[in-house]
């Protein structure tokens, strides 16, 4: 990857962070974009210093798509502009000169009005749309004229694309309309749709059905930025892993369904790992196999008595064998008693002194 150079439209000797960025850009930006953009503010003032896309990958612990998502969210925010040479190779990052920026701390275009009473007609056209209320069965059933006037936006042509090329297809009408379902009544921002579907496939999930339900759980959760997105994602995997070490699952990966349960119980039930886990142990008790619909059942309970700790899950089982019936049998049966199969016949009792007198007499009649 090459070097690239980076230069500022304002001739500062010092680090400075623009107010226009902190009071109008920094608040709906995702977290890590906006170290990044610190970084390449900070990087300004050490021209000797080699900035790559890999060096900043390495710098934030983060990956190369990371990184180059980060320049262009910051490009389409027209905080800076990316440089390329012929070979379409990122050879330069220019920070634009922020006392061009207008009220919304965007520079304004004839193409941003435009695009912004598009968003309006649309929203107009599609009921409902507010990413409060929205729920599966409202997902909206756009029309031709939506299609196209969707089709006219550059930021959905690009998600188009990029959705393409990531799997390796060209969409159908019934793809275009999930993807513009979660870009438009989810309000899922393009950075968070991109890492959405990359990371599915990384997975080898391409099914948009599968990505979908993906996008639908992180609304359900609350995510709507990457940062979120990783974080529940790497809980996701931990709690993957958890789970086939305690049903003793090797050598294989789990099954779709087997991962639906696992997002239910973390998303839609809530639970840690560590109540995960022992629902597994439990279910390994009782059926002595993997069984993730027992398992399951194990958890609805939990979640229906609210129960949110294993010491709550403790004082629920004191609670159940103290309800138990107990037997009134003031003798009860050892187990070599109720073993022994000539307990099935009625039982006789012997005077034992009489049974001596008779068997003597018998003997001196003999």
């Amino acid at each position: 990857m090459a070097d690239i150079t980076i230069h500022s439209e304002n001739n500062k000797t010092v680090t400075c962070v623009p107010n226009i960025f902190i009071d109008e850009l920094m608040a709906d930006a995702d977290g890590e974009f906006v170290k990044i953009y610190l970084y390449l503010l900070r990087c300004m003032n050490a021209p000797e210093q080699s900035l790559s896309i890999s060096s900043m990958a390495d710098k934030f612990e983060h990956t190369e798509k990371d990184i180059k998502r980060a320049l262009k969210y910051w490009e389409k925010a027209q905080v800076l502009h990316l440089e390329y040479n012929d070979e379409k190779q990122l050879t330069g990052i220019c920070l634009s000169d922020t006392s061009q920026f207008g009220i919304s701390g965007k520079q304004t275009t004839a193409s941003d009005s435009s695009l912004s009473e598009t968003s309006k007609e649309l929203n107009r056209k599609s009921q409902p749309v507010s990413a409060d209320t929205l729920t599966v069965s409202e997902k909206p059933d756009y029309s031709i004229d939506d299609m196209q006037a969707f089709q006219a936006d550059k930021n959905v042509q690009e998600l188009l694309f990029m959705t393409e090329t990531y799997l390796g297809r060209t969409l159908t009408a019934t793809d275009i309309t999930s993807i513009l379902y979660w870009y438009d009544g989810l309000k899922f921002p393009m950075d968070l749709i991109e890492y959405l579907v990359e990371y599915c496939v990384e997975k080898n999930h391409k099914s948009l059905h599968y990505i979908e339900k993906v996008a639908l759980s992180w609304h359900e959760a609350g995510i709507h930025t990457v940062s979120a997105a990783k974080e529940a994602n790497a809980h996701y995997s931990r709690t993957n892993s958890a789970v086939k070490k305690a049903f003793g699952i090797s050598g294989r990966q789990l099954v779709e369904n087997e991962l639906n349960y696992i997002a239910k119980w973390t998303n839609q039930y809530g639970f840690s790992v560590e109540l995960i886990v022992e629902a597994c142990k439990r279910t390994m008790q009782n059926t002595h196999q993997p069984s993730f619909e027992y398992t399951d059942s194990i958890l609805k309970n939990w979640k229906t008595k609210k129960v949110s700790s294993l010491e709550e899950i403790a004082a629920l089982d004191a609670a159940f064998l103290n309800q138990k019936p107990k037997t009134n049998s003031s003798k009860p049966k050892t187990a070599s008693t109720a073993n022994n199969k000539f307990n099935n016949f009625p039982q006789r009792s012997y005077d034992y002194d009489q049974l001596e007198k008779q068997a003597q007499a018998l003997r001196h009649s003999l």
